[in-house]
């Protein structure tokens, strides 16, 4: 796997995510096949919705992130008002958040199914919104989640496919696959027209997965020790998963930064030194694509022995002058950007874990302190009344 056996793996203590970063594409025609077999079910939750009603995408960390990358997009086709907002937010804040009158679905993502954060969210939703009901889409069917779904008739469950349910500390192909089933979920119409673009898609990733390791080895072995991702619209969402990763799996050791393509001239841009490695999603909207475009430009000509890496669904020939690295995937689609992402973050995710191992880093276990928790810890939940 990304040209490491799987003993020396074992050995670097990587083997976990190694292979599910490795086998995380194949489980999206799982993903793909458990949503078809909810069809009916799906259906008629959704059909149960007020024309009014609030969908709130939540989750901590990188299940946060989910909500994210999927929200614009399904914002620009349906006329429910989706939004992004953390666990970790709604907690501590619910007030600034949730309305008693205003009908209120949670779409809520977990690995673990166990995050404290998690479980509050939904009860502090059952005492708030008079109207409340829950999506939750979970890679554990041992966790609190799975058991609150049979204790409550206003919950629907999506269960993913059991090896989502990452056993290494980052979470990889949990995220996409809760990515995928999520805007399946409200494209549930459009369902069997989707087939094909997840078949697609996982013909893409495998190609990625097989060939994209050697250059991004390459990056590696320069030993920068900052990177920033950028990307703009549900690309934004999607920098900011890959900057988690990489912090995460190589213990901070490596600098990162997330930003929209715009938001970056804004002051963040301070970051760029002789060490920087920027990563740029681009936009596979042509009319977004000149702005990405403008910022490649600009930050590759900027003095510096920064590098500029691109990352494009299509390959653009006015990038290479402009790029010290372009990626762009085997086949030529035209994927929506949330879709797209599943497929971008393999690119991250390969990085991240080849920078663990270079670091000398277990990517199964990289905080061996526990300063960080695969499953948070040390949260001390305070009850609240309306």
């Amino acid at each position: 796997m990304f040209g490491i056996k799987e003993d020396v793996w074992k050995e670097k203590g990587g083997i976990n995510t190694a292979r599910e970063v490795y086998r995380q594409n194949d489980l999206w025609i799982e993903t793909y096949n458990i949503i078809k077999e909810k069809e009916e079910e799906i259906r008629k939750f959704l059909d149960s919705l007020d024309e009014n009603t609030k969908i709130i995408f939540t989750g901590a960390g990188t299940s946060a992130y989910v909500g994210n990358t999927a929200t614009n997009y399904l914002n620009s086709k349906y006329d429910y008002d989706f939004g992004a907002i953390a666990t970790t937010d709604i907690v501590s804040s619910p007030y600034l958040y949730l309305k008693e009158d205003v009908p209120t679905v949670f779409v809520s993502f977990a690995r673990s199914g166990n995050s404290p954060e998690s479980i509050a969210t939904f009860d502090i939703g059952e005492e708030i919104v008079n109207d409340v009901k829950h999506i939750f889409i979970t890679c554990n069917k041992d966790g609190k989640m799975e058991e609150l779904s049979r204790e409550n008739d206003n919950i629907l469950l999506l269960l993913m496919p059991e090896e989502t349910h990452d056993k290494g500390f980052a979470m990889t192909s949990s995220y996409t696959n809760m990515l995928l089933a999520s805007i399946l979920t409200f494209e549930i119409n459009e369902i069997d027209e989707r087939k094909k673009e997840v078949e697609t898609m996982r013909n893409i990733g495998q190609d990625i997965i097989d060939n994209a390791y050697k250059a991004l080895q390459e990056i590696v072995d320069l030993e920068y020790d900052r990177s920033v991702f950028l990307g703009s619209g549900s690309l934004t969402g999607l920098a900011r998963e890959s900057a988690l990763k990489l912090l995460e799996l190589t213990r901070g050791r490596s600098v990162t930064l997330y930003e929209s393509t715009l938001g970056f001239r804004h002051g963040p841009k301070s970051i760029l030194n002789d060490k920087t490695l920027v990563f740029i999603y681009v936009s596979n909207n042509p009319y977004t694509y000149k702005y990405d475009f403008d910022l490649v430009k600009e930050v590759y000509s900027n003095e510096g022995e920064h590098m500029v890496i691109v990352i494009s669904e299509k390959h653009h020939e006015e990038l290479e002058e402009f790029t010290d690295y372009h990626f762009s995937l085997s086949e030529e689609v035209d994927l929506d950007e949330s879709y797209l992402a599943s497929v971008y973050v393999i690119y991250a995710q390969i990085f991240a874990l080849l920078s663990s191992v270079k670091l000398g880093i277990a990517p199964d276990n990289p905080s061996p302190d526990k300063m960080v928790n695969r499953v948070v810890e040390g949260v001390t939940l305070y009850p609240y009344s309306k």
